[in-house]
This record gives C-alpha cells, structure tokens and sequence, in this order.
C-alpha cells in the first residue's frame, strides 16, 4: 500500500524520506538494532561498564520491537476505512513526537536532577560521556514509542466514539486496539532494571496500565 507523508508516524517518514535510501521496513530494523547494539558492546568493553551491557541490550531489543510494532500499527491504521481526519489526527498531528518529547524531558529530569542512583549504578560515579550519550539517544527511542502508544490510544477511543465503521473494519480496528496495548506492554520487560527506583517503576507500569485501559475502552466503544 503507497503511504503519504501525512499518513505515516514521524520515524516512517524519516526511513522512507532519505534521498537516495530506500530501505525495507526489515532492513531499517536490523540496522537500527545492529548500530544501537554494536555501540553498546564496543562501549561497554572499551569502558569496562558490563554490569550496564545487560540492560542495554534489553533496551535495544524493546526498541527494536517497538519499530516493528509502529509498522504494523501504522499500516493498519492506514488500511482502515476512515475518514481523513482520523488519519491526520492520528499522524499527521505528530503529537505522539511531543509527548515522546515529554516523557523524555521527564526521565532526563528525573535521572540527572530528581536521583542520578541509576546512572551511577550503571556507569559508576563517573559516568563517561560516551556511554551517557549512547544511553541518552536509546532511551530517547524508548520514550518516542512510549508516546506513540499514548497517543494510537487516545485517537483510538476518539475514532470509537466518532466514527462509524463496517463490521470488518471494525474486527480490524479492534485488533489494533489490542496489538497497541502489547505494544505498550513490551516496555514491562525493563521492569527488572527498575526495582530500585519505584518512580520510574511506577511510570513504567502506569503506562502500560493507561494505554491498556483507553483501548479497552476503544474496543468496547467500537
């Protein structure tokens, strides 16, 4: 199906709109994890911050997951029967860049300002800039399809209640709803990570516990 720029989230848009570079949705998945998963290794040898491998790694993978996951979305939402405004709402809003944006705001607050515990857990008291960028830049990934799930629920209980779809694409949209919802819930693999900071535990958790119960809503409302 040919997508529109306006009918695709902000990282389609960036993948497909490179001149020149025309890449399967596979192929800029596995680069992505390639890039992001060779840095962690080179880093954290070169450094000596193995205790942090781990969970780089398992942060790479859950972006990674959520890449795929926001190609499946983004097609299914594109395939459905709706009109316009849905799908400018939906992506032509790029909302979900903004509150990807908030919630990145929020952690860097949280991990330099509120309680560095973390950041010195994993790279020690003196965190290398290297290390601290490459974690910047995953995590800004992480929250990016934090907010892309926030927002494919909220615009999923707005078409609920405000569009009228046939019986299939109603089947269809519902098992969006559902697939947004283990979207989010790929995040709670990081769970272990957090123990000992219940706040960013309690974000984590209360994401997956939001998204899950505005998509319930959706699938009800559909």
């Amino acid at each position: 199906m040919s997508r529109r720029y306006g009918e695709t989230w902000v990282y389609e848009s960036l993948v497909g709109g490179i001149p020149g570079l025309d890449l399967s949705r596979t192929a800029a998945v596995a680069i992505q994890v390639i890039l992001f998963q060779t840095g962690v290794l080179l880093l954290g040898w070169y450094y000596g911050l193995w205790s942090a491998v781990l969970a780089g790694t398992v942060a790479v993978l859950v972006a990674a997951a959520g890449s795929v996951e926001m190609h499946r979305l983004g097609e299914g939402n594109r395939r459905l029967s709706t009109p316009p405004a849905h799908k400018r709402l939906l992506f032509g809003s790029s909302i979900e860049i903004v509150l990807g944006i908030l919630a990145f705001i929020g952690l860097v607050t949280y991990l330099f300002v509120w309680d560095v515990g973390l950041l010195h857990r994993l790279f020690g008291p003196d965190p290398p800039v290297a290390a601290v960028y490459l974690t910047l830049l995953i995590l800004w990934d992480l929250c990016y399809r934090i907010g892309t799930s926030w927002w494919s629920a909220v615009v999923a209980l707005w078409r609920a209640v405000n569009v009228d779809l046939s019986p299939s694409d109603r089947a269809r949209a519902r098992r969006l709803d559902a697939e947004n919802v283990a979207f989010s819930a790929i995040q709670l693999v990081l769970v272990p990570f957090l123990w000992s900071d219940p706040l960013l535990l309690g974000a984590v958790v209360g994401h997956v516990v939001a998204v899950a119960a505005v998509c319930t809503a959706a699938i009800v409302l559909s």
